[in-house]
């Protein structure tokens, strides 16, 4: 277990958990950048994120600290979450396929390690924010919202929810046991606010997308495509990729967090649909061609079975969030899938190995 260098000794700092994950990484960056001190808790499980560990390090030499451990062991979470002054909850396990395999993993990371930073939290820290990354996934496979085809995308039968997207008072409808694990956390997070007054905030995310995502199929697929596109291998959808997705430039969803840490006396105990909302929503189809136009080539696409709990339409509301956090319009997803493709290019990732065995594997960050 690596300990916190001298960096951090004596100082209260932002703890992120998942900090050497994708969107860890770019909200630490962030924090230094202000100039907070940061000590990111990961067991660097997931392929390739340390290379985002080694960029932190370089970018911000004395603000960046470490910890190389998981979830599970309570004395390292204990140890991290005692003197910091704010958390940023992202780590977990992060795919539906791998909680598939073996659910009790999936359930020690998400649900067990989430209730042992709150508890470590409670005890020797109650008065530090923390701010929670949980998922769309918390609303289940949708099944019941009357869908048409538009093209190459499904929509929405009714207009005044395509307008305006999914909302936090649709009910929670737990589907998979990644769906159970990250809904169970969400829950403990704002019951902590509700039984114990402690000021946690949750984040339901739709899919966020942007540099330093080392994508693959089971979690991370705008950037995944991007990666076999530029490398020219083909792509596999599961389904028949007219499911649309509101995405989220990882710029903006890291001005979110900050956002619910500055006002959290605002939000505590609330939780906020994330994403792009419904000028940013796009079917995986339609992103395809929009990256064939980048690349300029054709991409070569292998239908596969649909994946369980798979969404065939999600659209984030995004009007409660952007109005209690003050956020400004989202990037245009055109746009900011030039500016990932651009860092592809300049920062070439490789082959990105499927996640590992879970049984094999320790508490990952969230990509």
């Amino acid at each position: 277990m690596s300990r916190p260098s001298p960096a951090v000794t004596g100082l209260r700092p932002v703890l992120v958990t998942g900090g050497a994950g994708f969107i860890g990484c770019n909200l630490a960056d962030r924090l230094a950048r202000d100039g907070h001190h940061v000590l990111v808790l990961d067991a660097l499980a997931r392929p390739g994120v340390e290379r985002n560990l080694d960029w932190l390090r370089r970018t911000h030499p004395g603000r960046i600290s470490a910890v190389i451990d998981d979830l599970r062991d309570g004395d390292a979470v204990a140890a991290a979450a005692r003197k910091a002054q704010a958390v940023f909850h992202l780590a977990g396990q992060v795919a539906v396929t791998t909680s598939l395999d073996d659910p009790w993993s999936d359930f020690e990371v998400n649900v067990a390690g989430t209730l042992r930073l709150l508890e470590a939290l409670r005890r020797h820290n109650p008065g530090a924010p923390l701010v929670f990354a949980s998922t769309n996934k918390v609303y289940g496979d949708l099944a019941d919202i009357g869908l048409e085809q538009a093209g190459d995308a499904y929509r929405p039968a009714d207009a005044a929810l395509r307008g305006r997207g999914i909302g936090e008072d649709r009910r929670l409808d737990f589907h998979t046991p990644y769906g159970c694990s990250k809904g169970a956390a969400d829950q403990y997070v704002l019951d902590h606010a509700r039984s114990f007054g402690m000021p946690t905030a949750v984040l339901r995310m739709s899919c966020i997308y942007g540099p330093h995502q080392m994508g693959t199929e089971d979690q991370g697929w705008v950037a995944h495509f991007l990666i076999r596109a530029l490398d020219g291998r083909p792509i596999t959808i599961f389904g028949d990729g007219r499911q649309v997705r509101d995405i989220l430039f990882v710029d903006d969803a890291v001005e979110a967090y900050v956002a619910a840490w500055r006002r959290i006396a605002a939000v505590r105990g609330q939780a906020f649909n994330l994403g792009g909302g419904p000028a940013n929503a796009v079917s995986l189809r339609e992103l395809i061609r929009h990256i064939e136009t980048l690349t300029g080539r054709s991409v070569n696409i292998e239908f596969r079975d649909w994946r369980a709990g798979d969404q065939r339409y999600y659209v984030s509301d995004i009007g409660r969030v952007r109005q209690a956090l003050a956020l400004p319009e989202p990037l245009p997803w055109r746009d900011g899938l030039g500016r990932l493709a651009d860092w592809l290019r300049r920062n070439p990732v490789g082959d990105i190995p499927a996640i590992p065995d879970p049984r094999e594997q320790r508490a990952e960050a969230i990509s």
